[in-house]
């Protein structure tokens, strides 16, 4: 623990003012975990000489190895500042953009954040990104602007050049701030005119709408970075330095007099001392004059290394130390590297750590500053708004403000994340260090040994044996003392016995921050999964109910028991009985209840957190299969247990039986591969080749050929009766028009489909790709209403976005072919939200609306035809997997042009019609009962009798036949239907022009000069396309941005590192989809192509190789020539 106790750390956590929950956000290598060292070494955990070189949070191999951070992981620290103890909890996270889903872990438990930025690099892709994810979970962050040493020996600036600089990054990172508080404004702005639209129509004249009233009425001040407001630190962590302009000015103001608000104004800004009028005054830069950051700050930290790095002047350095008035050790002076006298001198001159510490006390929030909005926005999941959550959950916003610890409140826990521990580091299972009893226990039987030993060696002759009386109490005791230590010893093999089985067991902790109440040991708790609803369950459970309580079994919500809570501390753990709220802590005994993240309560009413925002999408696959099959079992629990330690992978079983794995890279795919091998399944696995999604869609025909030759109109008829031909060996009963219309009838002979297909406009593709979540909210909102179960509540902001959507949908789709397309939508596909549209062109059919959620009358218009849903469960299969190469498409609109079927009558007349002599004998029997009973019973009641039998036999026969006929819209009937309508739509796909959509990667490279023609080679090579190439202002580095296809991306940062010699190292991001322009099934058809591409057209075709080796993965036929015209290979050289 170092030089803070436990004790001391469990009463800091009981002063929730005092506590700061933070994390530290930045770009790969820009000096996160160096800083994240001198703080903890500045607490005395380990030395600060080893700071930056220990990388203490970085607690597994591959990360030392790499040098990179791929997990977040928190310590706790004790800080004092101004006569105040505060506990700093620190979270340190990665940079790498594969593993940005533990960023969004790690800033979801925090309140405030450090973002650091490289002096040279300035504002990177990540650091764009951790600045947006700080932004929308409503967290403050300061800034630090590290690796200042490098501007000084590296880039050889003056300190006037590297004033600027800094300003120009100070301003980058502001820009990116400003951009995010605009849009949240303008939304703002947005949503108000919405609600006074009213008052604008009914006002006469023109209105003109002004965007930036909004703007400027919003103080947005307190949102930017600035030295002056001492929410910026400049350091240096690898030489151990960091100082806020507060320092200076303080320190300035006992040398020149001046007071300190002063020049806590004017130190940063451009203001320069004027030496006549000894005054600061404004207008250095118009004036030629020193900024008095420069002459103040900067000449004295540049002088600094000049001195001790460049020069090596050791009187010059001498007179600076004495200057200072610091004490530095003589072997620092001997020491043959610079940078040891540097890092000694700083530290003790300007302390990093008591910059970055006390900037975080003084400007970030403790978890009793939590905002209205951050606490709704938590609540609220899915499309529910606050106003419409249960009165008794909306009482808990109070106890989330308040951050109380009182037995009274209410406990409340978000788990972020599971994280898998080594059984050998859980604090139950270490060896504990001897009591004093203990101690003086055995070193009492090791001197009655000593005294046996010696009474042995001098014999039984010896004359002192006299008093045996002592030696029998001796021996009385140390038999005793042996007795004690047995029984113990006997406990400790016991224990042993017993612990290979658990450490065989891995064991999970879940981390996690308590908002409310206090956490103890043994506690019970409700967890509440991702989909349990407050509002439901609450009328179905006692009042006060707690989860001790004998409770009936509720979907997505179960029981608890906390069974160890533990104190981060970086790469151990300490066991702790209680914890108040506003903490950051470790929960043991979760495994079996919390798969990735959840939330406990131990209140019902308690709604499931917001799900975490994840910057990337999982998209690398690969297959995973044992060595030995007779492993099988071990890798299914070893994949099941990676799922639950990762909060970004994913695993899958497909229908091929394939064990599939879903990582975000190619970094993030090496690292949970090596922990399958080593920890979780502990077997040889073996791993296919990187499975890689594509998508399929169509295109307009093309104007131009192979040759850019202009394609007649003979050649497009020729190729449209050449695929008629071809679709017609498909199945029975197909026709395709000359204009694309598919006409299919089902086996039955009952129904007659005819589809179309059409490719969406690509705006239109990528709306509905954005748009996902709210597709899905419409389509749950209307399957409720469908099935006659209450509406689902959407909030304000959402139908608003639905609307939006809808509008945006009406601009995009316009001509003659779009016309109404909009309120015809059918449904969307695949999974009821993609990307595809099912558009109803039926005559005659209004079926209700997609958009009937923004109706507010709810006026049911139309009603739906039997087997509405076999229609559309045929058009989810067909978009879910094309006739390509099996794999989704996107940006397709199927339109249902004719639905014949025969009338239910007529259906169940045929389906039925072997089953007429059965009911024709049972009705003859029916009579002859009659009649026996007419004869028993009297002539008046008989002759009732002989009527009623027959008329009800008649009346249940018909009625027989109607409800099978409803019941057929579950039979075999809707299968055929549905069979057909997937044949229809994927015949109507193949009738128009087909073409794949690779995955695509926003690359950023960063590189020299002398390296730009080899990063050119190997993105060319790779099938990349450069889109801008800029050079850093102020530095030799260019920046290059490039598309990169997933497919040729494995394998790329190693290459380009290569060929660069380390000089430039690509960030891999997934951006989006784009069509490969060459089609799949081309084949020579002109004279000029035949003259261009010769008659076996053989040369490599990039999207036919694709869509051959997803088809060969997954077993599909094949159409390629291994061998041609083959014959024996004859050198006539050698065999003349």
């Amino acid at each position: 623990m170092g030089l803070t106790s436990l004790e001391k750390i469990v009463a800091l956590q009981k002063n929730t003012s005092n506590i700061r929950n933070i994390c530290i956000l930045a770009h790969v290598d820009h000096g996160k975990t160096t800083l994240a060292d001198c703080l903890i070494a500045s607490s005395g955990i380990f030395s600060s000489r080893l700071a930056g070189k220990l990388r203490y949070m970085d607690s597994r191999e591959d990360e030392q190895i790499r040098g990179i951070t791929m997990k977040s992981s928190a310590i706790s620290l004790h800080f004092t500042s101004d006569g105040s103890d505060y506990l700093i909890n620190l979270i340190d996270s990665p940079g790498h953009v594969d593993f940005s889903s533990e960023v969004s872990t790690a800033v979801r438990l925090c309140d405030g954040a450090i973002v650091v930025v490289d002096a040279v690099e300035g504002v990177c892709p990540q650091t764009q990104a951790v600045l947006r994810q700080a932004w929308l979970e409503n967290i403050h962050p300061v800034l630090i602007i590290n690796k200042i040493d490098r501007l000084i020996l590296e880039l050889k600036l003056t300190p006037l050049e590297i004033y600027t600089h800094l300003q120009k990054i100070l301003e980058q990172v502001n820009a990116v701030t400003g951009s995010l508080f605009t849009s949240k404004v303008l939304e703002e702005r947005a949503e108000k005119d919405a609600d006074s639209q009213a008052s604008f129509d009914n006002t006469s004249g023109e209105q003109v709408y002004d965007w930036s009233a909004g703007l400027e009425e919003t103080d947005d001040s307190h949102l930017y970075f600035s030295p002056d407001q001492g929410n910026v630190v400049f350091a240096s962590a690898i030489d151990g330095w960091g100082f806020s302009v507060q320092q200076f000015a303080q320190l300035y103001s006992k040398k020149m007099g001046i007071k300190a608000e002063v020049l806590l104004k004017t130190l940063w800004g451009d203001f320069y001392l004027s030496a006549k009028a000894k005054k600061i005054m404004k207008g250095a830069q118009l004036k030629g004059k020193k900024p008095l950051f420069v002459q103040f700050v900067l000449e004295n930290i540049w002088s600094l290394y000049e001195a001790v790095v460049i020069k090596r002047d050791k009187d010059k350095v001498e007179k600076m130390v004495s200057s200072l008035g610091l004490t530095i050790a003589a072997r620092d002076f001997r020491h043959t590297d610079p940078k040891v006298l540097l890092s000694a001198i700083c530290s003790q001159w300007l302390p990093l750590s008591h910059a970055v510490l006390t900037m975080v006390c003084s400007k970030l929030p403790s978890p009793l500053d939590i905002s209205a909005e951050r606490v709704e926005k938590l609540m609220c999941v899915g499309a529910r708004r606050f106003d419409s959550l249960p009165d008794q959950t909306q009482d808990l916003k109070r106890a989330f403000m308040e951050c109380k610890s009182d037995d009274s409140a209410p406990v409340i826990v978000f788990v972020s994340k599971m994280f898998a521990v080594d059984s050998k580091t859980l604090p139950q299972n270490k060896q504990r260090p001897l009591t004093q009893e203990e101690i003086a226990q055995r070193r009492e039987l090791a001197r009655q040994r000593h005294a046996e030993k010696f009474a042995a060696s001098q014999g039984p002759d010896n004359p002192e044996q006299a008093a045996t009386g002592n030696t029998a109490e001796a021996a009385a005791s140390i038999g005793e003392i042996r007795k004690d230590l047995l029984s113990k010893q006997m406990e400790t093999m016991s224990l042993k016995a017993s612990t290979p089985e658990k450490e065989d067991k891995e064991h999970f902790v879940a981390f996690a921050r308590v908002y409310s109440g206090v956490v103890r040991r043994g506690q019970r708790m409700f967890v509440l999964g991702p989909k349990y609803d407050p509002a439901v369950v609450l009328n179905k459970l006692p009042a006060g109910c707690s989860a001790a309580d004998d409770l009936p079994s509720i979907p997505h919500m179960a029981c608890c028991t906390l069974e160890d809570l533990y104190l981060l501390m970086g790469r151990e753990l300490e066991q702790l009985q209680d914890v108040p709220s506003g903490n950051v802590l470790g929960i043991g005994g979760l495994e079996e209840f919390v798969l990735k993240s959840a939330t406990l309560s131990t209140s019902p009413a308690c709604p499931p957190f917001t799900p975490l925002n994840f910057e990337a999408t999982p998209i690398v696959r690969v297959a995973v299969e044992p060595k030995h099959p007779s492993d099988m079992p071990k890798l299914v629990r070893g994949m099941k247990l990676l799922n639950q330690a990762d909060p970004c992978a994913e695993v899958l079983i497909q229908d091929t039986g394939e064990h599939v794995l879903v990582t975000a890279g190619e970094v993030h795919l090496q690292r949970c591969l090596d922990d399958l091998r080593e920890r979780f399944a502990k077997i040889e696995i073996s791993a296919s080749e990187p499975i890689i999604p594509f998508r399929e869609t169509i295109i307009r025909p093309p104007k131009m050929d192979m040759v850019n030759e202009d394609m007649g109109k003979q050649h497009k008829v020729a190729v449209i009766h050449q695929v008629k031909g071809e679709q017609s060996k498909y199945c029975e009963g197909f026709q395709v028009d000359s204009d694309g219309l598919v006409t299919l009838t089902t086996s039955n002979k009952l129904a007659t489909l005819g589809i179309r297909a059409m490719p969406l406009p690509e705006e239109v593709t990528w709306l509905l790709e954005d748009s996902s979540d709210l597709i899905r909210t419409m389509e749950q909102f209307n399957l409720n209403v469908k099935e006659g179960r209450e509406a689902l509540e959407i909030n304000q902001r959402t139908l608003e976005a639905i609307q939006d959507l809808k509008q945006k949908l009406e601009t995009h789709l316009q001509g003659r072919k779009w016309r109404g397309a909009v309120n015809h939508i059918w449904t969307f596909g695949p999974r009821r939200c993609g990307p595809n549209i099912l558009l109803n062109r039926l005559e005659g059919y209004q079926r209700p609306s997609v958009w009937q959620c923004l109706d507010k009358h709810r006026s049911e218009v139309g009603v739906y035809r039997d087997f509405d849903n076999s229609i559309v469960s045929g058009f989810q299969l067909a978009t879910l997997s094309g006739p390509m190469c099996e794999e989704p498409l996107m940006g397709v609109c199927f339109i249902v042009e004719k639905w014949d079927m025969k009338t239910p009558q007529h259906f169940a007349q045929t389906h039925h019609q072997d089953s007429v002599e059965e009911e024709t004998t049972e009705d003859l029997q029916e009579q002859a009962e009659g009649e026996a009973s007419n004869n028993y019973k009297g002539p008046p009641q008989g002759a009732h009798a002989q009527v009623s039998p027959h008329s009800n036999s008649t009346a249940g026969r018909y009625k027989r036949k109607d409800d099978i006929a409803v019941a057929d819209c579950y039979g075999p009937f809707s299968g055929q239907l549905i069979a057909a309508m997937k044949d229809a739509c994927r015949q109507a796909f193949r009738a128009k022009p087909q073409r794949l959509l690779a995955a695509m990667y926003t690359c950023e490279i960063m590189a020299t000069a002398e390296v730009l023609g080899r990063v050119y080679g190997v993105l060319s090579k790779r099938e990349g396309r450069v889109l801008q190439e800029a050079m850093k202002e102020g530095t030799g580095v260019f920046i290059i941005k490039a598309v990169l296809p997933v497919a040729e991306s494995f394998g790329f940062a190693d290459e380009i590192r290569k060929r660069t010699s380390g000089l430039a190292s690509p960030q891999l991001v997934f951006s989006h989809w784009e069509v490969i322009s060459s089609d799949p099934f081309w084949v020579p058809t002109t004279e000029e192509e035949y003259l261009h591409f010769g008659e076996k057209a053989d040369s490599e075709n990039q999207s036919r190789k694709y869509m051959n080796a997803v088809r060969r993965r997954k077993g599909l036929c094949v159409e390629e020539k291994i061998v041609e015209h083959a014959e024996k290979q004859r050198t006539l050289g050698k065999n003349k």
